[in-house]
């Protein structure tokens, strides 16, 4: 198989009626390469989980995965777990970037590279507050982890196989003792998981993708940036004492 998508989902009713797996089911069908798609519900306490099951019916290699409530994080990591493709993308079922923006990832594994995430450049549509706030993030992150990349945050992330399984089950065995509440972002996972795979070496590129803004009560600024900052701490901290392994 050469393409695996996740999708996590919680309480995403909201999306899910205004058509967007239909949206990646009508770009999949179009391709000419072998695919799958997992939507991983996180314990929803909405109809999600039925809305699901109700529109993958007919669409071909969708497949809904229930867990209990866990966080954004726990319900990526599983559901990439699973993913059979040569390469496993996740993104996000609001579709604030396309999925069609895969094609100008895909061409950066040919040319070598084992992880390649998108990047949201200008963040258009976005509240000048967030982009601010954008900036103070990459500011903290450079200084603290030394990432190089302008944006860490896109929920477009694509691995390849081999990646994902060294990498994937050491962050979640740490992660599945997290506890959250409510619709978590957790943002410090894709910083951990960034800082992860260029510790160990692997090739990454950063690509500027198509993202549109899309208001949401799931972003809160202050408690996220304070989280994410803690965040980051931790994961120097863990680095210092050794808790990564090589």
């Amino acid at each position: 198989m050469k393409l695996s998508i996740v999708i996590p989902a919680y309480n995403e009713s909201k999306n899910l009626k205004s058509g967007s797996l239909s949206e990646v089911n009508e770009y999949l069908k179009k391709q000419n390469y072998s695919y799958q798609v997992l939507i991983v519900d996180d314990g929803s306490t909405d109809n999600t989980a039925d809305l699901i099951e109700q529109q993958i019916k007919n669409f071909k290699n969708f497949n809904l995965i229930k867990n209990p409530h866990g966080g954004k994080a726990i319900t990526v990591m599983s559901g990439m777990l699973k993913a059979q493709g040569e390469i496993a993308l996740f993104t996000d079922m609001d579709q604030a970037t396309p999925i069609s923006e895969i094609e100008k990832l895909m061409p950066k594994f040919n040319e070598g590279c084992e992880v390649v995430i998108g990047s949201r450049e200008g963040r258009k549509g976005a509240p000048l507050v967030r982009k601010i706030a954008a900036a103070g993030f990459a500011l903290c992150r450079n200084i603290i982890l030394g990432l190089p990349f302008k944006d860490t945050q896109c929920g477009f992330k694509a691995f390849k196989h081999g990646v994902v399984e060294k990498v994937y089950p050491e962050m979640l065995d740490r992660w599945k003792n997290h506890k959250t509440g409510g619709a978590a972002v957790n943002a410090e996972f894709d910083v951990e998981l960034l800082f992860l795979c260029k510790k160990r070496g692997y090739k990454i590129a950063e690509v500027p993708v198509d993202w549109h803004h899309v208001g949401t009560e799931r972003v809160q600024l202050v408690r996220d940036a304070i989280e994410a900052i803690e965040g980051m701490l931790k994961i120097r901290i863990n680095d210092l004492t050794g808790e990564y392994k090589e």
